[in-house]
Order: structure tokens, then C-alpha cells, then sequence
């Protein structure tokens, strides 16, 4: 098996559970985590041999996302590691799985919204009220941890994007 199918394998999912986890625990996605989703991409896609047109496009697709993503940001709609994670994952799938990766991703945070408002609606449970990442998922004043919604749905999209592909079948 070679590197850049395990990188494809093992390193891309891995960064994107961390960064569910850590969204999900601290209300942060570091700036870390989005870099070696951008370097594992760029030796991924060198050692599959992508051709740079391709290349192009993943590229154009991850500066469209973050552009986007900034906006909306800059408008207090969604946090910057979420912006930053979804442009670094948007470099992953190209145009070709971008829509239904943004669907699934809207998909799954508006159901992780919903149940977020159903559990703060009542209150903290006694035995989770010692936990600092309880407390804080709990409170009304705090957002949603839209990095596991993200994480998730690119961890349903990948086997069907043309990274994936060139692995798997190249």
C-alpha cells in the first residue's frame, strides 16, 4: 500500500474526527489541524500523480470555500475554525463533491442545532455539571460545534471524490 493511500486512509479521517472532537469539547478548531489537511492534500495529490489541472480546480474549490466561508464569518454566522475546516475540506473534494458535501454538512448541523436547543432547553444533568465541555456545550449563549456536522458528512463524502479514486483505483 502506498503512502499517499494511507495518508488517504488514515490521516484525512483521523484530522477530521480531531477536529470534531476538539469543536465539540473546547469550541475550537486550530489553525493546525486545517494546515495538515492542506499539506496532506497537496502530497496526496502529488503522489497520485494528479494532473495539475486537477489540481487547479480542488484549489480554486478550497479558495472559493474559504472565501465564502469568511463572509460568513465576518457576518457572526458561523465560527473561523468552521470556516477554516470547510475550505481545507473543500480542497479534498474539488467542485465535483463540493455541493454534496455543503448539503450534507447543512444537513447534519441543522439536525446537531436542533438537538443542541432540545438538551439546553432543560437542564444540565447533575452528573455532567463537573465537566467544563458540558457546561459550555449547554449554555444558550454558545453556538454549535458545526466542526462535528463538517467532519462527519467529510467523512461520508470522501469515498466518492476523484482523490479517492486515484487511490483506491490508481
Amino acid at each position: 500500500m502506498s503512502l499517499s493511500l494511507i495518508a488517504l486512509l488514515v490521516v484525512f479521517p483521523a484530522i477530521m474526527a480531531y477536529a470534531a472532537a476538539s469543536d465539540l469539547f473546547t469550541m475550537t478548531i486550530s489553525n493546525q489541524l486545517c494546515l495538515a489537511l492542506i499539506a496532506t492534500f497537496a502530497a496526496c495529490a502529488l503522489l497520485l500523480g494528479l494532473p495539475w489541472s486537477q489540481i487547479g480546480w480542488h484549489l480554486a474549490s478550497g479558495g472559493l470555500m474559504l472565501v465564502l466561508c469568511f463572509g460568513l464569518f465576518a457576518a457572526g454566522w458561523i465560527g473561523g475554525g468552521d470556516a477554516k475546516l470547510a475550505a481545507a475540506t473543500a480542497l479534498w473534494f474539488g467542485f465535483d463533491q463540493l455541493m454534496p458535501y455543503l448539503l450534507l454538512s447543512a444537513l447534519c448541523g441543522g439536525v446537531l442545532t436542533l438537538v443542541l436547543l432540545k438538551l439546553r432547553a432543560g437542564p444540565l444533568p447533575r452528573r455532567a455539571a463537573g465537566w467544563a465541555w458540558a457546561r459550555r456545550l449547554h449554555a444558550a449563549d454558545r453556538g454549535v460545534p458545526y466542526g462535528v456536522a463538517l467532519a462527519f458528512a467529510a467523512l461520508v463524502i470522501l469515498p466518492d471524490t476523484a482523490i479517492w479514486r486515484a487511490a483506491v483505483v490508481g
